[in-house]
């Protein structure tokens, strides 16, 4: 038989001391684990849906401004078309009235090319006018293009259709005189 130590028997008359709650310590401190561990795990989670969004977001705009960066190119090689187009009718122009004032008898021919020129002087002014509101245009729009972000999607597109119209209409002077300069 094994001795008990002195302290482990309790004093004749005295009640034996409980236990101290080294249990119930123990179960607290596992609740509070368990507690902070579920706190931490729904906020990595909530975080991660955040970030997701956040990324969704983000390739989106990426996507925009892809776009538009696009559209900026298109406008841009549309401006120099029309810059070579309002160059290249202003020379022809030059040639063509110098060569019609060239042609026959002094008088007639004066009044001819005085008459002519007067036609073709208007008619190179309304092309010259419509083709340089449509650089005005498209050069204003590169503008607005570059500093999208401070404008209506559908705003841009309004505008980008009317400048489109109005470049197709300088085109169509451009066309019109080329066939009355080549009578």
């Amino acid at each position: 038989m094994s001795e008990v130590p002195v302290e482990a028997v309790p004093e004749p008359g005295r009640a034996p001391r409980p236990r101290r709650g080294g249990s119930r310590v123990l179960a607290i401190v596992l609740v509070a684990t368990i507690a902070v561990g579920a706190y931490l795990w729904l906020t990595t989670v909530r975080w991660q849906r955040t970030a997701s969004d956040w990324e969704a977001e983000a390739h989106g705009y990426a996507d925009e401004v892809a776009s538009l960066r696009m559209q900026l190119d298109g406008a841009n090689s549309e401006l120099e078309a029309a810059r070579d187009q309002l160059s290249t009718a202003t020379s022809r122009i030059t040639d063509l009235a110098n060569e019609k004032a060239q042609l026959g008898d002094e008088n007639v021919a004066s009044q001819q090319v005085l008459d002519y020129q007067t036609q073709v002087s208007g008619a190179a002014a309304t092309v010259a006018s419509a083709l340089g509101q449509c650089v005005s245009g498209q050069e204003q729009l590169v503008g607005y293009l570059k500093e999208a972000d401070q404008y209506e999607p559908a705003d841009l597109a309004r505008y980008e259709r009317e400048v489109n119209a109005l470049c197709a209409d300088a085109e169509d002077a451009n066309e019109a005189l080329q066939r009355e300069l080549r009578q």
